[in-house]
């Protein structure tokens, strides 16, 4: 009986040792949480408190009588079903996959490509110069761009037809083409987002010991064999990490870009599930059924972060 007030009396003094020396790291470190205190604000109240709202998923929700008042749907997977057994679903994800996967495979490369080349690059205005060209699509919104497309590709205007028609070919459809939609899609990303990506890509040869170059190169290695041996291999951790930041939100082939690019000739192969949301659900004020897709989006994207990271630690890569 003794022993066991003595382990309770050392539990409680553990307790109270670990609070206060808590309390006085957080006072020796005030500043610095205090210069974190806006970024975890920011996420409680955009990112953890609308998780509430996931239970309009289950719900008949009614925008009058709000999230707590709206009947239980019955049963209660009922908008999952809806969106599984509705006639577009097949598609619909088979174009949300497609289109994520040819931008994640297709996308990776070009950053990476592109932050060596400027790495390599020892002329500094020309660097500079294509550093400001690469950066500047990414701050262009799809609106823009979808303008610029169509001043090079409409099929009665656009610069490369009149050049196609004029050298004696057919004019192509290429932004009402089913075989041309995806390429256009995938192809307007990456030049969007290529010199944007190379950016991390840089931030990480920057931080390469310079030790190790100069060791290949006494070795005899030349910038080709320097590249593959040492810049590549120190790459390898952050190209895992982005790889799967970018697995998690394999669902999200891109809203934004292809709501304004398709148009009713190109759905078979540019309807996603996103904007199939937007037209059945948000048109027609149907959240629950929103909520539903979001949720089974989110769950796959969570567990595919999970299985990448759980294959990259067996490469010692994870993400923890």
């Amino acid at each position: 009986m003794q022993e066991d007030l003595a382990i309770q009396r050392a539990k409680v003094v553990r307790r109270k040792f670990v609070g206060s020396k808590l309390l006085r790291n957080i006072w020796r470190y005030r500043t610095l949480y205090l210069m974190l205190a806006p970024g975890i604000i920011y996420y409680l109240i955009f990112k953890y408190m609308p998780m509430f709202g996931i239970i309009i998923a289950f719900k008949e929700y009614n925008i009058t009588k709000g999230i707590l008042k709206s009947p239980w749907a019955d049963p209660w997977y009922k908008y999952f079903e809806v969106f599984v057994s509705s006639p577009y679903f097949s598609q619909l994800l088979t174009n949300t996959l497609l289109i994520s996967f040819y931008k994640l495979i297709f996308g990776m490369i070009p950053p990476i490509i592109l932050a060596i080349l400027l790495n390599e690059c020892r002329v500094s205005w020309f660097k500079r110069l294509i550093q400001t060209l690469s950066y500047m699509p990414h701050f262009l919104s799809w609106v823009i761009i979808y303008g610029i497309l169509i001043a090079l590709l409409s099929q009665d205007s656009g610069l490369f037809n009149r050049w196609i028609v004029e050298a004696g070919g057919k004019a192509i459809p290429f932004l009402t083409s089913e075989s041309w939609f995806r390429s256009l899609l995938v192809s307007s990303d990456i030049w969007q987002n290529m010199g944007w990506g190379a950016i991390i890509y840089l931030a990480a040869i920057a931080g390469i010991d310079p030790s190790q170059y100069e060791a290949a190169t006494m070795d005899g290695c030349k910038r080709i064999r320097l590249i593959w041996h040492v810049t590549l291999p120190n790459l390898r951790s952050i190209i895992t990490i982005l790889l799967i930041l970018r697995l998690g939100s394999i669902m999200d082939a891109g809203f934004e870009q292809i709501y304004v690019l398709y148009n009713s000739y190109v759905y078979s192969v540019g309807d996603i599930i996103d904007t199939w949301v937007f037209r059945t659900g948000l048109e027609q004020l149907n959240f629950s059924l929103a909520a539903s897709v979001g949720l089974f989006k989110s769950i796959i994207g969570c567990v595919l972060v999970l299985l990448s990271n759980r294959i990259a630690k067996k490469w010692g890569d994870g993400i923890w």
